[in-house]
């Protein structure tokens, strides 16, 4: 990623840094009851060959960015009434957000694609597999079907299938869930795209496929040189795989920064809730794990202030009421290393060192 030591450009000036420069993006959904906040002002740089985790809890739109990204909010009507996206969108030089549909769409599945949570539902039922890795590749180049078929088997072969030359004819009910993993993750990467978005892509897995999903994408990364973003709720999914972390709540990103330093030396009480709830295989554990109390804020009604407020235990430090009045920016708090919290940097470092991190 590039350094984000520099401020992150606001929506019109100067041109991108990175290969995918994300700026001030926000989605927002008209609803009967309101304004549903997904994103909320999102920001962040991705360069090719580096992969971000973006984690967090259901709901905090981590989904929403991924599909904002590929342009496939403002295809669809929620209702009567569409997605209000505004922000900017730059890939490799351009403008996502402000294209025109059909040159977005041209984009779409050759420059970035998609890993889809659930293949089983982003696979048709009435088509093989390998009819639609081909009508994926067609759609970008004129070829004859059995050049695509034959690139359709190429990659079969390549994420896994066994018997890829017979397996392409196979319809996805027949293949297992990890084995309609790896065919999603043949047909994202049919046409070598230069951004891969995977959101969930271990979900619903036994741990020994989610190994062999998150160590083939990797592998694949190296190979194709492309820039990888990986969406998850599963801090453990990310903590090899990313070279960069952004922890999302409620629409907005509390914290971002190099892996390392998010998992060692976190600077968000929300980020503290995530490492004390998942699980270590690393040491014995003699103390039951640590939920996150409450549950994540209403997109429609985002409390006032530090929207983590209503569940930090340490929402009263800052004097005044500050957490509950005034929404906190994201700042340095180390190398490369932001943070959205009221509380000072020394109390939250001595809060970590002395109170968190010996529990973990």
């Amino acid at each position: 990623m590039t350094d984000l030591n520099q401020p992150v450009a606001t929506p019109g000036e100067g041109a991108p840094r990175a290969f995918l420069d994300v700026r001030d993006l926000r989605v927002h959904f008209p609803t009967d009851d309101g304004l549903v906040k997904s994103v909320d002002g999102l920001s962040f740089q991705l360069e090719k060959g580096k992969t971000l985790g973006i984690v967090g809890e259901s709901g905090s739109g981590k989904s929403v960015t991924s599909l904002g990204i590929l342009g496939l909010h403002t295809a669809g009507q929620y209702g009567r009434r569409k997605a209000q996206i505004s922000g900017e969108i730059w890939l490799d030089g351009k403008e996502l957000l402000s294209a025109d549909p059909d040159e977005v769409r041209k984009l779409r599945g050759r420059e970035m694609a998609m890993i889809f949570q659930d293949p089983l539902s982003a696979l048709h039922p009435y088509y093989t597999i390998g009819k639609q890795i081909m009508e994926a590749y067609r759609v970008h180049h004129d070829v004859t079907k059995k050049v695509a078929r034959t690139r359709a088997i190429e990659l079969l072969d390549r994420v896994g299938v066994p018997q890829p030359d017979k397996r392409v004819d196979a319809y996805p009910h027949e293949f297992s869930g990890g084995m309609r993993q790896r065919a999603m993750i043949a047909m994202a990467l049919v046409n070598n795209p230069e951004l891969l978005i995977a959101d969930e892509p271990t979900t619903a897995l036994d741990v020994t496929v989610q190994a062999q999903i998150l160590d083939l994408i990797r592998d694949l990364q190296k190979e194709f040189g492309s820039a990888v973003i990986i969406i998850t709720h599963d801090l453990g999914v990310v903590a090899e795989l990313a070279d960069d972390l952004l922890v999302m709540y409620g629409g907005r990103c509390v914290e971002r920064g190099p892996a390392e330093k998010v998992f060692y030396q976190p600077q968000h009480p929300y980020t503290w809730g995530l490492l004390g709830s998942m699980p270590r295989i690393d040491r014995e554990q003699t103390e039951r794990l640590i939920p996150v109390k409450g549950s994540p804020p209403s997109l429609i009604n985002i409390p006032s202030g530090c929207a983590f407020n209503p569940r930090c235990p340490y929402a009263d430090v800052p004097k005044g009421g500050v957490t509950r009045t005034e929404r906190p920016e994201l700042s340095l708090v180390g190398d490369r290393h932001y943070s959205a919290c009221h509380m000072a940097q020394e109390e939250r470092t001595r809060i970590w060192t002395e109170e968190i991190a010996p529990k973990l």
